[in-house]
Order: C-alpha cells, then sequence, then structure tokens
C-alpha cells in the first residue's frame, strides 16, 4: 500500500494536534473505542507515518519503507510531531493482526527497555534481548511459544519486580480477572480462583494462582489459548 496522494490528504478536514501536547497512544486508544475506520498521518521532523483502522482495530502502518508492527513501533516511539485524524482515507492492505492492547502495550515495552539502556529496537520492531525487572517466573513464561507478555503479581495486583507500564496494566487486568473469578467461585460454592482463562476476538488473557501471589500472561491473538495454557501447564507441573 503505498501513501496516499497529497491531494487526496489534504482535501479531507481532519483534526491536527502536537504529538507532544496530546499523546499519540492516547488518540490510538480513543479510536479503538470509537471503533474509528481511517487513517491517522503522522510527521515528524523529515519523516511520515501512516495509521490505518477498520472499526476500530488497526490493520496496516507505513512509515518510509516499513510496513506492520515494526512501522507502527517506530511512528509510536516518536518524540514529538504532528498527526491529522482521516477518517476517508483508507487502505485495503493488513499488515496488523494484533489487538490495539496488545500494540500499545508491546510498543510501551520497547520505549521502556530502550529508556533502561537495554538498546534501541531493532528494525524488526523488537528490543535487543534482555527483559527490564522480570521475575524469574514470567522470564521463563516468556519462552513459552505464544506468550506476548507475563507478569507476576500480589494478590491486590501490585506487580512484582517489573515496574514498566504494561506490567502495570498486565497486572491490574489479571486482578480484576482474579476478583470476578472468586465472586463466581463463591456464588457456585467452588472457592477461591486457581485458573482462569478468557477469550475475547482479540485478546487472549490467562491467569494462576501461585501461593501467594497471580500470575497474569497476555497470549498472542493468532495463537491457539487452550495450547498455550496446556503449554504452560506443562512447563511448570500446574495442577487445576
Amino acid at each position: 500500500m503505498m501513501m496516499p496522494d497529497r491531494p487526496q490528504q489534504t482535501s479531507i478536514a481532519g483534526f491536527e494536534g502536537s504529538v507532544a501536547g496530546l499523546p499519540l497512544t492516547d488518540v490510538i486508544q480513543l479510536k479503538g473505542h470509537n471503533r474509528f475506520s481511517g487513517s491517522i498521518s503522522v510527521e515528524y521532523n523529515q519523516r511520515q507515518g501512516m495509521i490505518f483502522f477498520r472499526d476500530g482495530e488497526i490493520i496496516h502502518a507505513e512509515q518510509g519503507g516499513t510496513v506492520g508492527e515494526p512501522a507502527l513501533f517506530e511512528i509510536i516511539r516518536w518524540p514529538g510531531g504532528r498527526f491529522a485524524i482521516q477518517p476517508k482515507v483508507t487502505t485495503t492492505s493488513r499488515s496488523i493482526q494484533q489487538s490495539i492492547s496488545y500494540l500499545l502495550l508491546e510498543a510501551h515495552r520497547l520505549m521502556d527497555e530502550e529508556k533502561a539502556g537495554l538498546g534501541p529496537a531493532r528494525s524488526d520492531g523488537s528490543a535487543a534481548s534482555g527483559k527490564r525487572g522480570k521475575s524469574a517466573i514470567a522470564e521463563r513464561l516468556l519462552q513459552i511459544p505464544g506468550v506476548a507478555n507475563a507478569v507476576l503479581l500480589k494478590k491486590d495486583g501490585t506487580p512484582v519486580e517489573d515496574d514498566s507500564r504494561e506490567a502495570t496494566v498486565l497486572a491490574g487486568t489479571g486482578r480484576d480477572l482474579s476478583l470476578l473469578g472468586n465472586r463466581l467461585g463463591e456464588l457456585f460454592g467452588l472457592g477461591g480462583v486457581k485458573s482462569a482463562a478468557v477469550q475475547a476476538k482479540t485478546d487472549q488473557r490467562l491467569l494462576f494462582e501461585a501461593k501467594n501471589h497471580y500470575i497474569s500472561i497476555a497470549v498472542r491473538g493468532e495463537n491457539s489459548l487452550a495450547q498455550v495454557e496446556s503449554d504452560i501447564r506443562a512447563t511448570f507441573g500446574a495442577r487445576k
């Protein structure tokens, strides 16, 4: 998919704002909630990028000669610039399959690692090797195919060792899931939650109890949730 011709872009009335004044990630989240279809064009120095949406999901991104997730992560990492929201500029290309929540978590992970001095992201959108502040069990989980992120958390929802933004978000999701599971357990006389699995259209989550902690896990959308859960149980000898 080529960048739309300039006349097509400038003929579309759209909101313009400073990325520094209004974070681009906030705009992306808002457009997801609003089930936006269209695009956001972003300019920073001499670089240009495009992010395309369909029904609130990011389906394609391009920046320079890069497309897909690497292009999206590169755009999000820009420290400033300007963006324009263009509801009539669309594309038939699809280079991104993941949910917005996963994409933003991954983008923040890459930025956290870069700020921590673990090296700049590679051209494929991934960071240099090494995780910042991960617990040993989370590190081990990340070696299992299909696991996008994992965090060990206290029963009150506080992440253990990992203080990154995505860990806080994932821990909060795990805490909410544990509270819901415990309420259902009480309602049906089953006791507290030991494990839980949630599969939505684009998001997949697993939760396991680990002594006085929980383990909250994000599973990549293209992977089988049942298979990943089975692999985790086989790796750790987890019991239902």
